[in-house]
């Protein structure tokens, strides 16, 4: 087990890590997810706050399983290699916001750094520019990073609180399998508590146990080697250190060979799923996204595999993340195929000047 161990947290894991994603999501969308949607933190968020009724957007609902199996398989993973280590109370309030900005910026892209990854490996060159913001709101971090920001330290916490999030993925689980319904309006529509879409990308799933399955095992293994779509980038820039970053190279290589194999490569910048051409809100959605994954320590993904392993923190953060998903629908700032919604491009805007009056402000306080 310590041999397992020893080589996923070597330069090797973050390899064998992105190589799993990069085949398994592929697989996923052919299975029934969304087209280059086989994994999108960022979108699955989304989906589970439909699916609690956060917001009503019928064709974005459903409780994706990959989220629980992300959690239970860190969960799981910390536990065997004693890593559960439960702990809470730096700038809480913050991160929560944070959650809620990062995904106003990836909704306006329509995807998180995962999905930028798949679509770019699917063939939608849209990628490219959420890619380049990604990449200038994770050097914007860095700048702040170097300007001596930080949320401060977390401290140790009672064992019980470690187990919060995985205790509220499981309580997903069960409403997922169980879908309580308690009625009907006089027209006849669903009124909950839980929503399923039956059309749209809410309606395109994979099977259940493959999705939880599939979600398990990049648990595990992302919480043994630390993989992170927004690490990586920082890591080059920041220390030089280019360790993750083969992670995302072996992510974005084995996607692209797996959706040739597949037949689901379509380049070109037009008619790709769950996407749109506007470059500019592409670029700038992503930049906001990139600023506050990177204000936060860590991409979505990283965020939930924290959360099994015990970080409230990060649980905050997924919480914001969900929460303003529920928002970014209700207040029409997430993206269609047609392009930006209404108050998308001002939600990014104010995201920016939020999230960098938060970069310039918050310094570690010592007692």
């Amino acid at each position: 087990m310590s041999l397992v161990s020893n080589f996923l947290m070597s330069r090797w894991g973050p390899i064998v890590t992105g190589t799993v994603i990069g085949i398994l999501a592929p697989i996923l969308v052919r299975l029934g997810n969304p087209g280059n949607m086989g994994i999108c933190v960022v979108c699955f968020s989304r989906d589970i706050a439909g699916a609690l009724g956060l917001h009503h957007n019928s064709a974005v609902q459903y409780i994706r399983p990959e989220i629980i199996g992300f959690v239970l398989g860190a969960l799981t993973a910390a536990l065997v290699f004693s890593e559960f280590k439960p702990r809470t109370g730096s700038a809480p309030l913050v991160r929560f916001l944070l959650g809620m900005f990062a995904v106003f910026g990836a909704l306006v892209f329509l995807g998180c750094p995962w999905r930028a990854y798949l679509r770019l490996s699917g063939g939608d060159w849209n990628a490219i520019l959420g890619i380049l913001g990604l990449i200038a709101g994770i050097s914007i971090g860095i700048a702040f990073l170097r300007m001596g920001f930080s949320l401060g330290r977390s401290r140790p916490a009672p064992r019980a609180l470690g187990f919060v999030m995985p205790s509220v993925m499981i309580a997903l689980l069960v409403l997922l399998l169980t879908a309580p319904q308690f009625g009907q309006d006089a027209s006849g529509n669903v009124t909950g508590p839980i929503f399923f879409s039956e059309t749209g990308p809410g309606s395109q799933q994979a099977p259940l146990i493959i999705s939880l399955a599939a979600g398990l095992l990049i648990g595990l293994l992302a919480q043994r080697s630390r993989f992170c779509t927004v690490g990586a980038i920082r890591d080059v820039i920041l220390l030089r250190d280019s360790h993750l970053l083969y992670g995302i190279a072996a992510f974005i290589v084995t996607a692209f060979i797996t959706n040739l194999a597949l037949g689901q490569f379509h380049h070109g910048f037009e008619n790709q799923p769950v996407a749109h051409s506007n470059a500019l809100w592409n670029f700038g959605g992503m930049l906001l996204a990139g600023l506050a994954f990177t204000l936060a320590g860590g991409c979505p993904g990283r965020q939930l595999f924290l959360c099994g392993e015990g970080d409230a923190d990060a649980a905050l953060f997924v919480t914001g993340m969900i929460v303003g998903a529920g928002f970014a629908h209700n207040f029409s700032v997430a993206s269609s195929t047609a392009g930006p919604a209404a108050f998308g491009p001002l939600a990014v805007a104010v995201g920016l000047v939020i999230c960098t009056v938060i970069g310039l402000t918050m310094r570690e306080t010592r007692t």
